[in-house]
């Protein structure tokens, strides 16, 4: 009944996000009212640090995910009763009646205001007659939020108004909201213009440049595929990316050059430009689309914006930033991240930013791409564009080419593809395929082409022969020596592609010097060349990157026909730049043999070889021989190749056939379709069909796939007939357990008569043969049919489904199965109508020919009523002798009515294995639990670690069930798993959310972990819990200094009576113990208490726990070696009083004990106002005799060549003899320079040992 009444008012992420950036200050209120747990928050509070919006939204899908009751009513109640609702209606009452100055500003109403529209923050702080120089002084603080700026503004106003009226700041908050959607619409209007311009501008064809298209008259949807537990898994439409509830905040969108990324993303401005319904963007406020190929070297987004989106608009800068920040609905695309000069940069950009979700984190972020970026968040979800397939193909010949010729012209177009096999493969790029339509369509001399380079020559000859055409009255003869010799632009082109990181576009100064200004001009009005406005001027790229490769090929061909050096391929990887090698050999049958060659030598290479030869067209025995040589090797096509891959085997097949070139053997690995055959054909899983060869001799099919029952087995007979030099059929794979019954009239009568070979391999490693009179299968030599043991693991579907087929049918077969192991794949429910129950949603039925039975997994929990009916699951085995559990301690006694009687007749064994190795016999007269041997029973070591919640609780369950029982545990270890709370209703808390409750029977507890917090009254609380554990002697703590003294009355008396020992574990590997009678903390032998070695502060660190002990430890006197701060993005004021890891929203104060100081960060410049800073925090830390500032993976910091204005600074580091060091070197090795603190100038090594300074 509930759940049908809030069916209709269900929470969505869209309601989530929207509330998060309404209300995102008052995050820990909304929470408490919603009843989440204090210890999620934290939680929540600690993993997004300094992104309240971030905080809020992750409360409330906690909210949603963990409520009875998530619906629209509940959280409206939770404002009423945090007054959000009703605030605005008693201001405005109080308002009118005057007595606004009674209702000063709460916290509340000010987080609220901070959080509504909090990019407007400086409009709001000019409203409230803040100082340009105070709000100039709030945006330099660093790493804030623009909710946190906004939070600033009021309280600085707060503090300069005696008495701040509600009523002011409504009236302020009014106005900055008319301010705001003046500027939105105006933001939102002038992108609209931008991209209509690019989307009613679209050229099919390049070089016709008088026939422009609007996008939705040639947009057609090709395949999309989306990531999903490690499968992919067909879209229906392109429109369901941007609509995926399952998708994080970032969506990634590959594909393959050519295969409609940039269309895509242009497609999506033209949903959002024309408001078109039910479409993924119709509701969004702002969609931003950027270009990353014109962002090199732009570190801010919104100066993006600008500069390339609304270049001729009056918005500026700040206005972009404000309205971003403050809409709740924003979408961004970032268009080819593998075309973004900066996409290796370890700069911290922006862009950069958006792929590692730390900006706008509450926004969606969609990224197209060739390739997965080298840095991006790992929690994306992954989609991927697969290119035209017929029915896309023919949509866009009816849409975009013959328009209203009718379906003839349809079929002249598709009939010319159709003639052109050769070219299938590159059809299936959408970009190659507009241009073969409309070419096709157009041109009455096309004609039927051999292979693809021959294609890609005619295609250019379009290029020239349309812009001669037009250009009749100029000099023809300088454009036909350009179409002729472009030799510049090959080399060009070659030295591009060759880089370790590919270069596809340059400087039009570059290419201007290299080609010369006409050759330039004219392949720039060709359409081969792109000019395009970047961030450092003007940039010239191919219109596709095949053409990059087209042009490219012609200089390998000729590097070929030389003294030529494979050197020069080392870059050039075959499957990135297949084309490059394909256009090459079909354009030099000369050089291709050595490029063939080089090919083969390749892992692979065989494969790709193949595409290759497919290009050449001239002497034809020497193809024929390349052919044979190919053929006499296995041909394998495999579930691991791409579809181009596959067809190029396909056709090596096909020409092999139609010249009678002997084809040894046909290996098909793990891609039959679940149909396996069609038309005759085998078919492949990516749609692709296997003919009969005339010249095949053997076939293999191999590896996991489709079932293949009868129907499907007199299928590929069928195909093994049509080959007629066939000889061998062989099946082998993790399908077939057992083989399938063929009904023999169904067997084709050649087969028979040509006496075909047909094998099956088993996973038992048997062999059948196929009785081609009979239909049986044969086992070969003289093994018994058996199969041995077979397990079940996690929770697979596919893979359960199919073992728990074969486990059926060997059953129904009357095959013996030695053993069934179900390891961590068995349901809570255990059973379920007289079957097991798997996690995967599966049921395992009984089995007539299983033999024994073993459950593991440490998550197994089996009371008595799960037991009886697993024993009862066990009787209807006939066969069953033995059935094995695992447990960490015995289970109950079963009532002995509740036994099958037909266990106890056929004297089934059942057996517990304990984890600590004693082994358990159940009693099936009595329904006891016997052990075996004279072993003790008891509990050794027991660990729990992190915060995975299945495995506490099952440990959790197990101890206590041996607490219960009286079975000793020698030691509970609990590392990196304790909450920060430690103690919670007499318990020790889990980060997991469980508690773990004393123990009567637990001898030892070690907690340990480096983030352990354990101030005074955390450690009073253990204690407590130590005193409860009747049987504990001893309690062992880790920390890096020893902790604070405990008040003596604080400490239980049973632990004194008792005599418990209490050891705390220094990082440095010193001991320290309580003394019960005193409270105080005594050091174990003769060690110094100090922090040797070096600590670590980065990014890769837990920086709140090293900073907290560092600052505990320089106030107790404890000597600290150094510490070490990288990737921080460091700085210090003038002051000196503290150092801010930026980062890490962190600052480390002075260290008094702290003796050497190690700053490094990736080529970081530093200015003389941060040095001078550091310089100071230095100086006050006085036991620091070394300050470094480091090189870092090769690249140096930047400092200024002089420190100015810190000559007392200096005077005080000088006085104590500090050395001031900075490695300049850009390599591993080092090479120093030092800071003369007498001139705040740097000296060399050499410099400082001639003035007699250089300390060793």
């Amino acid at each position: 009944m509930s759940r049908a009444r809030n069916k209709g008012s269900a929470v969505s992420d869209d309601d989530l996000r929207d509330l998060s950036s309404k209300i995102a200050g008052l995050w820990r209120f909304l929470g408490r009212e919603l009843k989440i747990p204090q210890r999620a928050l934290d939680r929540i509070g600690s993993n997004n640090p300094g992104d309240v919006t971030a905080k809020c939204y992750q409360s409330l899908l906690y909210w949603r995910k963990n409520s009875a009751n998530p619906s629209k009513q509940v959280l409206k109640d939770a404002r009423r009763a945090m007054n959000i609702d009703t605030e605005e209606r008693s201001d405005s009452s109080s308002d009118r009646q005057g007595d606004h100055k009674v209702h000063p500003v709460t916290e509340r109403q000010r987080l609220a205001s901070s959080s509504e529209k909090a990019g407007m923050w400086r409009y709001l702080g000019k409203e409230l007659h803040i100082p340009k120089s105070v709000l100039d002084n709030i945006e330099m603080k660093p790493s804030r939020e623009a909710v946190n700026r906004c939070h600033d503004v009021l309280l600085q106003w707060e503090q300069t108004t005696s008495e701040p009226p509600r009523l002011v700041l409504k009236q302020a908050q009014k106005k900055v909201d008319e301010i705001y959607a003046g500027l939105e619409e105006k933001l939102a209007r002038a992108l609209k213009m931008t991209y209509k311009k690019q989307y009613d501008a679209i050229q099919p064809i390049p070089y016709i440049r008088d026939r422009l298209y609007r996008i939705d008259r040639i947009f057609v949807e090709g395949g999309v595929k989306v990531l999903v537990a490690g499968s992919w898994e067909r879209l229906t439409s392109y429109q369901d990316i941007l609509k995926d509830e399952r998708a994080t905040l970032l969506r990634v969108i590959e594909g393959d050059p050519g295969y409609g990324k940039s269309t895509l993303a242009l497609e999506f401005a033209y949903d959002w430009g024309e408001g078109v319904k039910g479409s993924s963007v119709e509701n969004v406020r702002i969609l931003i689309i950027l270009r990353l190929r014109q962002l090199g070297g732009v570190q801010s987004i919104y100066q993006a914006i600008k500069w390339f989106l609304l270049s001729e608009e009056n918005v500026n800068v700040s206005d972009i930033k404000a309205v971003i920040e403050s809409c709740h609905s924003v979408k961004i695309i970032l268009d080819g991240h593998d075309e973004y000069p900066d996409r290796d940069s370890e700069n911290q950009s922006d862009i950069r930013k958006l792929v590692m979700r730390e900006m706008f984190k509450n926004l969606n972020v969609s990224l197209t791409t060739r390739y997965l970026p080298k840095h991006y968040d790992q929690s994306a979800r992954r989609y991927k564009l697969t290119g035209f397939d017929d029915r896309a193909r023919d949509e866009y010949i009816r849409k975009a080419v013959v328009g209203d010729a009718g379906e003839q012209a349809v079929r002249r177009v598709k009939q010319k593809l159709n003639d052109n096999p050769i070219l299938s493969d590159l059809c299936d790029v959408p970009l190659i395929f507009v241009m073969f339509a409309h070419m096709a369509h157009e041109k009455k001399d096309f004609r039927k082409f051999k292979s693809v380079t021959e294609f890609f020559r005619y295609m250019i000859s379009c290029f020239h022969h349309h812009l001669l055409s037009k250009m009749r009255d100029t000099n023809v003869g300088q454009m036909r020596r350009f179409e002729n010799d472009h030799a510049s632009l090959d080399q060009m082109a070659f030295d591009g592609l060759s880089k370790e990181h590919q270069q596809l576009s340059w400087s039009e100064e570059e290419v201007r010097s290299q080609l010369g200004d006409d050759c330039c001009e004219y392949y720039v009005r060709l359409g081969i060349l792109i000019k395009e406005e970047v961030s450092a001027g003007v940039e010239i790229r191919f219109y596709h990157k095949l053409f990059c490769e087209w042009f490219a090929a012609h200089h390998l061909a000729r590097l070929l026909a030389g003294d030529w050096n494979p050197s020069v391929l080392e870059y050039v990887h075959p499957y990135d730049l297949q084309y490059l090698y394909r256009f090459a050999c079909g354009l030099s049958q000369d050089s291709s043999e050595r490029l063939i060659n080089y090919l083969q030598d390749l892992p692979g290479g065989d494969k790709f070889t193949i595409l290759c030869l497919l290009e050449q067209t001239g002497d034809l025995d020497k193809f024929v021989n390349v052919v044979s040589d190919l053929c006499k090797k296995t041909l394998e096509i495999s579930g691991d190749d791409n579809k181009l891959m596959q067809r190029s085997t396909l056709q090596l097949l096909e020409i092999a056939s139609s010249h009678g070139v002997p084809t040894v053997c046909l290996h098909v690995d793990a891609c039959l379709s679940e149909a396996v055959t069609a038309g005759g054909n085998i078919l492949l899983n990516s749609g692709l069909h296997v003919p009969p060869s005339s010249t095949l001799e053997t076939i293999e099919i191999t590896g996991k796939g489709p079932d293949i029952p009868e129907e499907k087995m007199i299928g590929l007979l069928a195909y093994a007939e049509k080959c007629e030099k066939l000889r061998k059929l062989t099946f082998e794979g993790k399908q077939l357990l057992i083989p399938v019954s063929v009904q023999a009239e169904t067997i084709p009568p050649s087969l028979k008569t040509r006496n075909i070979e047909v094998l099956l391999h088993s996973l038992e490693e048997l062999v059948y043969h196929l009785n081609l009179i009979e239909g049986k299968w044969v086992k070969h030599g003289t093994g018994t049919v058996r199969i041995r043991d077979v397990g079940l693991r996690g929770n697979n579907k596919d893979e359960h489904e199919w073992r728990v087929r074969e486990l059926t049918r060997a059953s129904a077969a009357g095959i013996p199965i030695s053993c069934l192991h179900l390891d961590r794949c068995v349901s809570e429910a255990v059973t379920a109508s007289g079957n097991i129950l798997l996690y995967s949603g599966l049921h395992v039925p009984p089995s007539s020919t299983l033999e024994k039975i073993e459950i593991t997994g440490k998550s197994l929990d089996i009371p008595e009523q799960k037991m009886t009916e697993l024993l009862a699951y066990a009787g209807e085995c006939e066969r069953l002798e033995k059935l094995t559990l695992q447990c960490l301690v015995p289970l109950s006694a079963i009532p002995a009515e509740q036994i099958p009687p037909s266990l106890k007749t056929r004297n089934i064994v059942v057996l517990l294995h304990s984890l600590e190795g004693l082994v358990y016999d159940l009693n099936l007269i009595e329904g006891k639990w016997v052990k075996h041997g004279t072993g003790t029973v008891r509990i050794g070591d027991v660990g729990l670690r992190g915060n995975n919640k299945d495995e506490h609780e099952w440990i959790v369950r197990e101890l206590t069930r041996a607490s219960a029982a009286g079975i000793p545990i020698s030691c509970l270890h609990l590392d990196g798993c304790v909450s920060e709370a430690v103690k919670a209703s007499g318990n020790i808390l889990l980060n997991s959310g469980l508690h773990v409750p004393p123990s009567s029977t637990l001898e030892k507890i070690k907690i340990t972990g480096k983030s352990l917090d354990m101030p005074e009254q955390k450690m009073i609380g253990l204690l407590a819990y130590a005193g409860e554990c009747e049987r504990l002697e001893k309690l062992t703590l880790q920390c890096l200094i020893p902790l604070s003294a405990i008040p003596a009355e604080q400490i239980p008396p049973s632990l004194k009576t008792r005599n418990i020992e209490v050891l705390l574990l220094s990082l440095e590997e010193l001991v320290y113990q309580l003394n019960l009678i005193q409270g105080k903390w005594v050091k174990h032998s003769s060690g110094t208490a100090q922090i040797g070695g070096y600590v670590e502060l980065n990014r890769g660190t837990e920086i709140g726990w090293r900073v907290r002990e560092l600052t505990r430890a320089s106030a107790a006197g404890i000597p600290i070696a150094r510490v070490d701060i990288g990737g921080c993005s460091t700085v210090a004021d003038q002051s000196g009083s503290s150092l801010a890891l930026r980062r890490s929203q962190l600052s480390l104060p002075i260290l008094s004990t702290l003796q050497k100081l190690r700053i490094r960060d990736i080529g970081r410049r530093m200015d003389n106002t941060e040095v001078v800073g550091i310089l100071s925090y230095t100086a006050r830390c006085t036991a620091v005799k070394e300050l470094v500032f480091a090189s870092f993976l090769g690249s140096p910091m930047q400092l200024p060549d002089r420190v100015q204005g810190a000559e007392s600074i200096l005077s005080t580091l000088k006085s104590r003899n500090v050395t001031v060091k900075w490695d300049i070197s850009s390599s591993s090795s080092c090479s120093w320079t030092y800071l003369d603190l007498l001139s705040g100038r740097w000296e060399t090594e050499d410099r400082r040992r001639r003035k007699g300074c250089l300390i060793s």
